[in-house]
Formats: C-alpha cells, structure tokens, sequence
C-alpha cells in the first residue's frame, strides 16, 4: 500500500492526508436522519470501532476485574494497589501495542507518519533528554495515579449510597442509554476543559507540559501535568449529578485512559497487512500539537467549526488559521500600549 493513495508529502517530508477533516451528519441544517442513523451503526461511525472497544473493556473491568462493591465503602491499601496495577496493566498493554508496533518494530516505517522525524532522544525540553521516557514518567506518575483516585473516590461515595445509584434489570434502557452517550459526553468536556487549559495561567502553568511533543507519540497522550489530570479525568464527576451504574464510572474513565493512545499514534492510517489499513483517527489532534490554537475538541461536536477553530487540513484553513492568529497577535499589541 503506497502512501499516495490517501495522501502525499510536503517539501518538508510532512505526511499529509487528501480527505479533509469533518464532522459527522448529525449537528447539521437541514436535518439528515438516515445518514445519521447510517453513522451510528456503521463502521467507522460512532459506536464501531473505538468506542465499542473502551466500553467493552470497561465492562469487562468492572464485572470481572475489580473489587466487590461493598469493598470500596471502606478503600484500604490493598484495593488502592490493586486498582492502580489493573489501571496501569491497561495502559501499558494499550499504548505498549501502539508504540511496539510503530516505535520500535517499525513495522511499517514511516508509511503515514505525519512529522517524517521519530520521538526525541536528546531534547532538554524532556525528562532525561528523552520524549518517551518523559511521556511514560508523567503517564503513569500523574496519570494512572489521578484516574485510580478518582476511580475509588467515586465508587467509594456509590458504595457508602451517597449518591444515586440504578439497577441494571430495573433500568435497563437508561442503562443502555448513558452507555452510549458516555462518547459524546466525553467529547463536550475535552472541548470545554481543553479551552480552559489554553487559558494563558493555566497554559503557563500545566498544559505546556503536554504540548511539548509538538511530534507526539502514543504515550503523549496522558503525559501531562497533574493539574491538567484532574481537569481530564473530571468528566467523571459527571455522576455526582446524575443516577449511575457503578460500570459507567469504569467506562468513562477507561475511555479517557486509553483513548489518548491512537489519538496521539503520529499516523494517519495504522497497516495491518501489506494492502490493509484503517484510520487512527489522530489527524485532528496531530494538527493541534502542531498549531497549537485550533481543534479543541476531539471530532464528533462540531464546537471547532461553530467557534471558528477548525483547521482541516486545507491550505485554505490554514491561511484562516494563519490570519486569525496574525490578527490575535496585532491586538495583543495595542492593548499593551
């Protein structure tokens, strides 16, 4: 499979996909029902193939690889330790297949790479001068260590009855329901907290940390600064407010564990034979890293286009992207003097 079929590359050797960014058919005027109904079953589409994957293994862990329910009203080291080893185990399995794969088999080269140029291993803005020693330090030092505290925290006021818990026979469409609008969800509090964290205290103080791999790699993904964890891993909290199943916590966190791994792969398109391949749908977000200022969100709530932070991938909407930022730049100026 040659890369020209999906895409081409720039002077620089930049990888760059031909299909542009877009939103699916839903949030459009007029109405479109059938192809939206077509993209919630299809696949790709909504449901197939990510989000099937976190919520099966939130399911799985939650009915067969946790503590019982009772436990968590009286958390003791042992189920800390506990959680935050099957936690760990997740993300290193997850984002070990990504990075074995890609970063050290090379199984496919550079082949949809988008920056021709592999991780840092010699970079002072990094731990020990290494871009993935410094992702996988923060990942499983901040990250796994604040998605198990919330975790248990959160399970631990379900267990005690402090907050309003369903059954799954008595309430099973409800049930069904959250556990399909846990994505979108997801996807309208990345965008929110993603906007906050470019707030320029908060850029300045945590989230400049994750936007040091301008060449991100799976484990950039959660490699963040402890205040940018528990603005992620709040969308959790979500339960505090409405009734939940104990596996909606599980799923919720599980999906945003592990979904940073393919969002941050560094390719486009994954092979998984000589003539094979699918989408790792990171383009988006690839572009974020590199520009910094456009696509917040994480590609099903159409908030880029509605707020004008879209770039999708088009000469014309980085000329956009380009004017906006120079004119940013021209009032920040004026208002210093």
């Amino acid at each position: 499979m040659i890369e020209s079929k999906f895409g081409h590359r720039d002077s620089k050797g930049n990888y760059k996909p031909n299909k542009r960014i877009s939103y699916p058919p839903v949030f459009v005027w007029p109405v479109k029902p059938l192809a939206a109904i077509k993209w919630l079953v299809s696949i790709p589409g909504y449901f197939f193939p990510w989000n099937s994957i976190y919520v099966g293994i939130g399911l799985v862990v939650w009915f067969f690889l946790s503590p019982s329910f009772e436990d968590y009203a009286t958390p003791d080291f042992k189920l800390v330790l506990f959680t935050f080893s099957r936690n760990s185990l997740l993300v290193l399995l997850y984002f070990g297949i990504f990075h074995y794969r890609l970063y050290v088999q090379r199984v496919q080269n550079a082949d949809f790479k988008f920056n021709p140029r592999w991780p840092s291993k010699n970079a002072k803005q990094f731990m020990f001068g290494n871009q993935n020693i410094d992702n996988i330090i923060l990942t499983f030092g901040s990250g796994v260590t604040i998605w198990t505290i919330f975790e248990i925290g959160l399970l631990c006021l379900a267990a005690k009855n402090s907050v309003n818990i369903i059954n799954v026979q008595q309430d099973l469409f409800y049930f069904i329901a959250m556990i399909f609008l846990i994505h979108l969800w997801r996807d309208l509090h990345f965008y929110l907290i993603h906007r906050l964290l470019h707030f320029k205290p908060l850029y300045s103080l945590a989230h400049r940390i994750h936007h040091k791999n301008t060449n991100p790699g799976p484990w950039s993904g959660l490699a963040m600064h402890p205040i940018e964890h528990l603005f992620y891993f709040s969308c959790a909290l979500l339960y505090l407010i409405f009734p939940f199943h104990p596996s909606f916590v599980i799923i919720t966190l599980v999906h945003a564990g592990l979904s940073p791994a393919p969002g941050h792969a560094g390719f486009d398109r994954i092979k998984v034979g000589n003539d094979e391949s699918f989408e790792a749908d990171s383009y988006a977000h690839y572009l974020h890293h590199k520009y910094f200022e456009c696509n917040y969100a994480d590609g099903i709530l159409p908030l880029d286009r509605w707020f004008g932070t879209l770039h999708d991938g088009s000469k014309e909407a980085h000329e956009q992207l380009r004017q906006r930022l120079k004119e940013k730049n021209r009032l920040k100026i004026k208002n210093k003097y």
